[in-house]
């Protein structure tokens, strides 16, 4: 009785330190993580024909470099712009984006960001309200 007291207790530490070192690999995974500054920028209000031109910062938190590979819009209103080339570790990046202006009224778009990372698709906001430029009055 004994012995097949000791034997289990043997098989159920030898299986605790498999399940240990189960995690501990699966801790040592290469992976990227994107970590953005903001998910959702706001224009505010902005005069219409003006700059649409704006940054989405993010860095890496992961352990294995991070490659953006495409990013969409909801409308061809936007245009992404972003580097193609690898965000290593710790390292920082942008994701430009230029809405366009000349429509006026409210808008709310969303950017969706395709890449290598833990989190394959990653979903972004814009959103502010374009209004016609006020006229000069010359003297």
């Amino acid at each position: 009785m004994k012995r097949t007291v000791n034997i289990l207790l043997t098989v159920f530490f030898m299986g605790l330190c498999s399940f240990s070192q189960a995690q501990d690999y699966a801790m040592l995974e290469k992976v990227a993580i994107i970590d953005f500054e903001v998910e959702t920028l706001d224009y505010g209000t902005v005069e219409q024909g003006s700059n649409g031109t704006r940054i989405f910062k993010f860095i890496n938190k992961g352990n294995a470099p991070l490659v953006i590979s495409d990013v969409k819009t909801s409308c061809g209103c936007t245009v992404p712009s972003y580097s193609k080339a690898a965000i290593l570790p710790g390292k920082e990046g942008e994701l430009q984006v230029n809405y366009n202006t000349k429509k006026l009224g409210s808008f709310n778009k969303t950017i969706t960001v395709i890449s290598n990372a833990k989190e394959v698709r990653k979903t972004l906001k814009i959103k502010g309200t374009v209004v016609a430029k006020t006229e000069v009055a010359l003297n």
